[in-house]
């Protein structure tokens, strides 16, 4: 890719640096430092929104990390964000999943008219953005990322640096465990719907069994409880004895029955 053709000697061992620190990043101090460190030498931004979930029913988790004061994940408003992200992944979706620049005065990113607290300082001083995701066909936890900086991000070469640095971005953040109250009402109901009492599932468990509802496989179930991939195994055997069945499939079936028949 021309992004990295470009790159003398010493920009191509910064990237590599790079590179390796993504793997290192496992706590959202990590991920901080690490966007507001040598990251900027390729992708100069002052916000960063992660969203992800099924955006077919709109993001059930986001993440802000910015430098900003009053940039701040548990100042954002879910009625506020939820549709605007949603939006910004049509879109991408509109576009053959590429990535793409926009200016913030642009109707199709503007916020709602009544934008108040952390969306709003998101965006204020801030004058385009940049989008692109990833799009689980497996799990159907697709992944949103939008960057917020400068003018510069309209450049063509800022949108072949995000391209080629999201897969690192999005392993630093997958092995990062969301801050408490970070998610949307939907994941809150969720989470409320695996508290069912009569099921023998520890918090651990069920929070496992949460993850495999939602594709993600052993290993990285692991990377974002940060834990092992052997210990899922070790916690997914005990499910399948509690729930008394013999795979992951069959213990979502079993789950989801269990849980409907609870609410009803």
């Amino acid at each position: 890719m021309s992004f990295l053709s470009h790159f003398r000697a010493e920009e191509l061992g910064q990237f590599l640096t790079l590179v390796q620190q993504s793997l290192r990043v496992r706590r959202h101090v990590d991920l901080f430092k690490w966007l507001q460190g040598d990251v900027q030498l390729f992708l100069p931004h002052g916000v960063m929104i992660a969203a992800w979930g099924d955006f077919s029913l709109g993001p059930s988790w986001f993440d802000v990390v910015s430098p900003l004061p009053g940039a701040r994940t548990d100042r954002l408003c879910e009625t506020e964000v939820s549709p605007f992200l949603k939006r910004l992944f049509d879109h991408w979706l509109s576009l053959g999943r590429h990535p793409y620049a926009i200016e913030l005065k642009d109707e199709m990113f503007s916020p709602p008219p009544h934008t108040t607290g952390g969306l709003k300082e998101c965006v204020r001083e801030m004058s385009s953005a940049l989008v692109h995701g990833i799009k689980d066909e497996r799990g159907r936890h697709d992944c949103l990322y939008v960057v917020l900086g400068t003018e510069v991000l309209m450049n063509p070469a800022s949108r072949e640096a995000l391209e080629v640095l999201l897969p690192y971005v999005d392993t630093a953040l997958r092995q990062v465990t969301p801050l408490p109250g970070k998610h949307t009402a939907k994941s809150e109901a969720a989470e409320a719907s695996l508290d069912l009492d009569g099921l023998g599932l520890s918090p651990r468990e069920r929070e496992i069994l949460d993850w495999v509802r939602n594709g993600k496989t052993n290993q990285e179930i692991g990377m974002i409880l940060d834990i092992s991939a052997f210990t899922v195994k070790n916690h997914l055997r005990r499910i399948f004895q509690k729930l008394n069945v013999m795979n992951r499939a069959q213990a979502v079936a079993t789950f989801e029955k269990l849980a409907r028949t609870v609410r009803t």
